[in-house]
């Protein structure tokens, strides 16, 4: 028969301990902002920095960045990895402990692997590493204490330590993992930027956010096209093109002469205008009322040049052509919704 647990009594949480939460709140911000200014000013002007020998490091390697870490470092260093690898750094994540049982198969003699634990002396590292070295495998070492023993063997040292933790007791990992994500968000900035990555780069690792889709996204992959184009000849009687615009669903048709070269555009808004001042349709032709010289889009541009065009001029609809001027797609504002690009 189980017996059941004792529930815990809730802790009172007055004006008293409101005021105390926001007191630690401010400290430990501070705390931690105090670590990251701390790292600031131990960067030098010197080509002989550490910091400048790891990025020099991290290019020259022709493998994969190996980030490691153990605990709350562990944490740290799949993060970093992480943002590594999506700015243009091939890395991985390789968690010490199981490096010990079989993960080390992953590091190879072209890779550098970046240590991070916060004393120096974390038992897995220490186990591991001698073994990298013999492989040939670079190693640079984020630690809080520079004369540990991971520093000492370590072709690169980064100096991470912090005065105190923000943690009351100075005991929880705070201000020391704080500090240590910063050096990995820098050396990942010194990188792409060395590396000349770019937002289209970005894109290419992120096809599934948003700009992914607006720089990798194009006219081609979202217009209408063939049978879906409301198209009509400039001597197509008006109520006929009016057919037309309603039959395909996008408020407006094409006008094109025999090459199906775009000579005109005429639209939904065209119409309320011309109900004004028209009485009978019936005697008009659609070449009497389009709007001539039409604005148009390239198959190849971007998506999100459309849209630029659409929001500058106000209009819902584009027409895609090629170099010829041959009408080859529409384009609605909706397609561009429902593509995520705007």
């Amino acid at each position: 028969m189980s017996v059941p647990h004792a529930k815990t009594p809730p802790i009172a949480f007055d004006i008293k301990s409101a005021q105390r939460a926001l007191d630690l709140a401010r400290d430990t911000l501070q705390i931690e902002a105090d670590a990251l200014l701390a790292l600031k000013s131990r960067l030098s002007d010197s080509a002989d920095d550490s910091f400048v020998q790891a990025v020099a490091l991290l290019l020259q390697c022709s493998g994969r960045v190996v980030v490691s870490g153990i605990g709350k470092s562990g944490h740290i260093a799949r993060k970093i990895a992480a943002t590594l690898a999506s700015t243009g750094t091939p890395a991985l994540f390789v968690h010490a402990a199981e490096a010990l049982h079989g993960d080390l198969g992953m590091i190879t003699e072209n890779d550098a692997l970046i240590a991070i634990s916060n004393s120096g002396e974390a038992a897995e590292f220490l186990a591991i590493i001698p073994i990298l070295r013999r492989m040939g495998a670079k190693l640079i070492a984020i630690t809080g204490n520079a004369q540990s023993s991971l520093a000492k063997l370590a072709d690169v040292h980064l100096d991470a330590r912090v005065d105190k933790e923000a943690c009351p007791l100075n005991l929880a990992p705070t201000a020391s993992t704080t500090a240590a994500l910063a050096l990995g968000d820098a050396l990942a900035v010194a990188l792409l930027d060395a590396r000349g990555f770019r937002e289209e780069d970005f894109a290419r690792s992120h096809p599934g956010g948003a700009l992914g889709r607006r720089l990798l996204t194009h006219v081609r992959d979202v217009m209408r096209r063939g049978d879906a184009i409301p198209a009509v000849a400039p001597d197509t009687p008006l109520p006929a093109a009016l057919l037309e615009v309603t039959r395909k669903g996008m408020a407006m048709t094409a006008v094109v002469d025999e090459a199906f070269r775009a000579v005109g555009i005429f639209t939904d808004g065209d119409l309320r205008r011309l109900i004004e001042s028209v009485q009978d349709f019936s005697k008009l032709k659609v070449a009497d009322v389009m709007h001539a010289n039409p604005r148009t889009v390239g198959p190849d541009q971007l998506a999100v040049e459309a849209v630029d065009v659409m929001e500058q001029f106000r209009i819902n609809q584009m027409l895609v052509t090629d170099a010829d001027g041959k009408l080859v797609g529409a384009l609605h504002i909706h397609d561009l919704t429902r593509a995520k690009v705007i």
